[in-house]
């Protein structure tokens, strides 16, 4: 919700967006799933496999831990900064996108997070928005940022997959991971930073390939 061509919604907690996942399950009729999900996906695929372990076969969380993200995270400077970018009416794509990116640089300094950004910013009717419902985001910082209170641990296999030049996977977070995800195994891709799929696509694709059941 909240993203592409998703419905916007004013609420955006992880329980909220863990029934997402399983009502489309239910819609495509799969019983069982091994779940991928990465940074806020991957704190909704955790959701998900505590809440109901039934549907998640195996669970792999790509560079987010069970915990609070907040102390490491510039994402509240982000969503500031993706409000205040003004595009002129009448400017083709490619202008308006460089434009944005002249905008977001001071504040998103890393060239290959602002293209993943501006992977959100469309065109509609001859003006430029960001397709993600900023504000409802805003709104519901805390919760994305936070992880629900879970009790009962998640049975199945899991994998963390972190990037090394990453803070959001660490050892402090460790324990945590241990108590709810007890059968998890927490692998580093060298050299990879938050976006690990973008960075080190070959290596990503490996890992997660290994941690697949055999065929």
């Amino acid at each position: 919700r909240i993203h592409g061509a998703s419905p916007h919604s004013p609420l955006m907690t992880y329980e909220a967006m863990s029934l997402d996942v399983q009502h489309l399950l239910t819609r495509l009729g799969i019983t069982k799933c091994i779940l991928l999900g990465h940074s806020m996906g991957g704190k909704t695929a955790m959701t998900l496999a505590l809440q109901r372990p039934d549907l998640v076969e195996r669970l792999i969380s790509v560079d987010i831990s069970p915990v609070s993200t907040t102390p490491v995270s510039e994402f509240s400077a982000y969503i500031s900064a993706m409000k205040s970018v003004k595009i002129p009416d009448g400017l083709t794509r490619s202008a308006a996108r460089q434009l944005a990116d002249e905008q977001l640089r001071p504040v998103v300094q890393l060239p290959q997070l602002r293209q993943f950004l501006l992977t959100n910013l469309v065109e509609v009717e001859g003006r430029y928005i960001w397709r993600v419902n900023l504000d409802a985001i805003s709104h519901h910082l805390a919760d994305i940022m936070n992880f629900p209170v879970f009790h009962k641990p998640y049975p199945g296999p899991a994998l963390f997959l972190g990037g090394s030049n990453s803070p959001y996977i660490s050892s402090k977070d460790y324990p945590e991971i241990q108590r709810l995800f007890p059968k998890a195994d927490v692998q580093h891709i060298e050299g990879a930073g938050h976006i690990v799929h973008q960075d080190k696509f070959e290596e990503f694709i490996t890992a997660v390939l290994n941690f697949l059941p055999p065929p």
